[in-house]
């Protein structure tokens, strides 16, 4: 069962019915779901949860609603990897991280999809929608296909090939817009308004899509045995997911279900699109929108919802938001795959370059646990290093042709 008990107004707190609607009629302030914790209490324990199912719907009673069954390809329960070589060259004690390359499209993208998309069949709607800069689309067009729905997916036209490739193979409508993530965004409020009976995974269902989030934080409470960690890094794009984590992590405390405090949470943008980093150092109440230029454009959104509340969360429990180069970035998705076999996408280079420079900044405890959240796979961002990232020499068929690279190949890395 889930312990929801509708939507309620995350600025004056006005309450509405479990239905598909993302703004207050009071106050506009936006909506999210609420939970009846006390009811909760002792109904979801350590052994319900670890009963159910091997992904994100073992925490069914924390999220939304589904009906009478989740849209669910199996998203989450991905590993939590303690990365012992990475840490060793960072000059940290205990650090995780949350694979999220391991979900069924490559990106935790399919957590939110199938919460939005559950709450979607529950209410009604029979087309699958989003605004998005690549993994939302691809995976609202697979979680739709797999159940029979026609999907649209609205995305930037200057979009990594692998991304639109990926969005497209599952047939549906791709409609590549002449613009930035805030340009697709804007018309997709306007396509909504001609097309009600769409559900816009983040838009219209965008109350019930945020709360996959959380399981990110349930999981890495559970897979640590039940504890929270000192330190979480999250790369930011419209801040939903840094937002829920955090929630995740305080519905988990509230219950009893695990030792320890919320963690301290950080940010990680691109400098090339870094509104929230900017406003942070800044000291600023409020995000000063910016045209997008950087190679991480999962995270290129120029004007992200969820900034105010990162904002808060950030000066709340003394965090910090990083802001790093392409340049950066790219050094980083290599670090990351030399020393842990993860290939991440340009997201995840920003999460350890900036965890690289938060800790040389000091704002991130070294003798503190810290897990980074790895949030897509690099096979969606080959653009990025098919130029680096090639073979080491081209030879001759031939023994002494290959000794001789060889050797050449050992003695430079030597040095």
């Amino acid at each position: 069962m889930s312990f929801a008990t509708g939507l309620i107004c995350r600025e004056c707190g006005s309450t509405y019915a479990a239905e598909a609607r993302y703004a207050c009629d009071y106050c506009f302030g936006p909506l999210e779901v609420a939970y009846d914790l006390d009811a909760a209490r002792g109904a979801v324990t350590r052994k319900s949860i670890q009963e159910g199912p091997a992904s994100i719907w073992r925490y069914g009673d924390l999220l939304p609603d589904p009906g009478l069954e989740p849209v669910d390809l199996g998203a989450g329960w991905t590993p939590l990897r303690r990365a012992t070589r990475l840490a060793e060259v960072l000059g940290v004690k205990e650090l995780w991280l949350k694979d999220d390359t391991r979900n069924p499209t490559g990106s935790f993208k399919d957590r939110v999809v199938s919460v939005a998309l559950s709450s979607a069949r529950r209410l009604g709607f029979t087309t699958a929608a989003c605004a998005s800069t690549g993994n939302l689309a691809t995976s609202v067009a697979a979680h739709a296909a797999s159940i029979g729905w026609p999907s649209v997916s609205i995305i930037p036209a200057d979009l990594e090939k692998s991304k639109i490739a990926m969005a497209a193979i599952f047939g549906g409508t791709v409609l590549g817009v002449e613009g930035n993530y805030d340009d697709v965004n804007r018309l997709c409020v306007e396509l909504l308004g001609e097309h009600p009976d769409w559900a816009f995974a983040n838009i219209n269902l965008r109350s019930y899509y945020a709360e996959g989030s959380k399981t990110l934080a349930f999981e890495i409470a559970e897979q640590l045995g039940w504890r929270t960690p000192d330190q979480v890094i999250v790369p930011l794009a419209s801040g939903s997911q840094f937002t829920k984590i955090a929630k995740g992590f305080q519905q988990f405390i509230d219950l009893e279900l695990v030792d320890g405090t919320a963690p301290t949470l950080f940010g990680a943008q691109a400098t090339g699109c870094s509104p929230i980093a900017t406003a942070f150092t800044d000291g600023a109440e409020y995000i000063t929108p910016q045209r997008p230029n950087t190679i991480a454009r999962s995270l290129a959104i120029g004007n992200p919802a969820d900034a105010p509340y990162v904002l808060d969360e950030l000066r709340r429990g003394g965090g910090d938001c990083g802001s790093v180069a392409d340049e950066e970035i790219l050094e980083c998705i290599e670090l990351l795959a030399r020393t842990e076999g993860i290939f991440a996408e340009t997201a995840g280079g920003v999460t350890i370059a900036s965890l690289r420079q938060l800790l040389e900044r000091g704002s991130i405890d070294r003798e503190k646990s810290i897990v980074a959240i790895i949030s897509g796979h690099g096979l969606k961002t080959l653009d990025a290093v098919v130029e680096t990232a090639t073979v080491t020499a081209t030879i001759s068929p031939s023994l002494e042709s290959a000794e001789a690279a060889l050797s050449q190949h050992f003695l430079a890395a030597a040095s």
